[in-house]
């Protein structure tokens, strides 16, 4: 009997093994523990300032930045969890994925990252860099500020097939929830989350399939007759699929509510936004999330919290690589 219990649990621990390691390739879903406010307060105290700094001037050149870095940390931390994958560059990697070929701010990121390795050398991971950045740009353009938890280290691991399944613009809420579900994200958080539209833009290319059917017609009687003439002026059947159209319109730029109020009134510019206010699981709370006394703000910052911890890596596993867009 007391051999058979021994290599019963020497059976169990190959398991692990193989589980943990498959996991390093593939995915590390949910959120997990091991970051904390606060985590550079001796070790590099003026970090958090150096990645503010680094962001705010970026933005004034170019303020498109801030919706690019904030969907930059979402497609990151859905691929492998957030530890920076998507800063890598090279051929195959998460950065050459179709969903992340319009991405901006990698210039901030590393910016950021060359006055951290003067100042605090081989101190500061670029996951955090990034989850810092996500932040401050939502700050940028009047959302809310929130403490990010730090302590994150760098992955070694970034293929581009590994993010063929981020939630798409074309996806069904029932879609959308399994992959939340999949990173153990809910549904209140899918539909705050997806608030993070209240800022940036789509290519025409994106969405089209909307406008028109194959005989030219509407496709799509979800959209307000009114904003569907103005989307095919902007977005006409055989135009330039590179055209971009706020995802918020009329508020573009500023993070506040007016996303959840344009879904209520057909002018979601995405199917995958829209469908938010058609299926009954999501709609109550877009009507939560518009109301006068909405608390889409704090509860952004929350899910945010949650979403940056999803499968990251601290302690001794991964690195804090020297520059962000290579491993070490």
């Amino acid at each position: 009997m007391g051999l058979d219990r021994s290599l019963c649990l020497f059976i169990a621990f190959l398991s692990y093994l193989v589980i943990s390691v498959h996991g390093q390739a593939t995915a590390r879903p949910g959120p997990v523990s091991g970051t904390r406010i606060g985590f550079y307060a001796t070790t590099c105290p003026t970090a958090e300032t150096i990645v503010r700094n680094a962001v705010t001037a970026a933005f004034r050149s170019n303020p498109a930045i801030a919706p690019g870095i904030l969907r930059m940390f979402f497609h990151d931390c859905f691929v492998l969890g957030c530890d920076a994958s998507i800063l890598i560059s090279g051929a195959n990697t998460e950065r050459t994925a179709g969903p992340n070929g319009n991405l901006r701010g990698f210039e901030a990121l590393d910016n950021a990252k060359t006055q951290l390795e003067a100042t605090c050398p081989g101190v500061v991971s670029c996951a955090d860099i990034l989850a810092l950045a996500a932040r401050d740009t939502v700050v940028l353009t009047r959302g809310t500020s929130w403490q990010v938890p730090t302590g994150r280290r760098d992955g070694r691991v970034s293929v581009a097939a590994n993010a063929n399944n981020l939630p798409g613009p074309r996806d069904s809420v029932a879609v959308q929830q399994q992959k939340f579900s999949a990173v153990g994200l809910n549904t209140r958080d899918l539909v705050v989350l997806v608030g993070g539209h209240t800022i940036g833009t789509a290519g025409c290319g994106v969405f089209r399939n909307r406008l028109f059917n194959t005989t030219g017609q509407p496709a799509d009687p979800t959209i307000d007759p009114t904003f569907l003439a103005q989307l095919q002026t902007q977005c006409p059947q055989n135009g330039d699929a590179s055209v971009r159209v706020d995802l918020d319109t009329g508020s573009g730029t500023t993070f506040d509510t007016s996303y959840y109020n344009n879904l209520s009134r057909g002018r979601g510019v995405l199917q995958s936004d829209q469908v938010l206010w058609t299926d009954p699981a999501t709609r109550p709370i877009v009507q939560q999330l518009m109301s006068p006394r909405s608390t889409f703000n704090a509860e952004f910052a929350r899910s945010m919290v949650r979403m940056s911890n999803i499968g990251v890596l601290t302690g001794a596993n991964g690195e804090i690589r020297r520059v962000c867009s290579a491993i070490n």
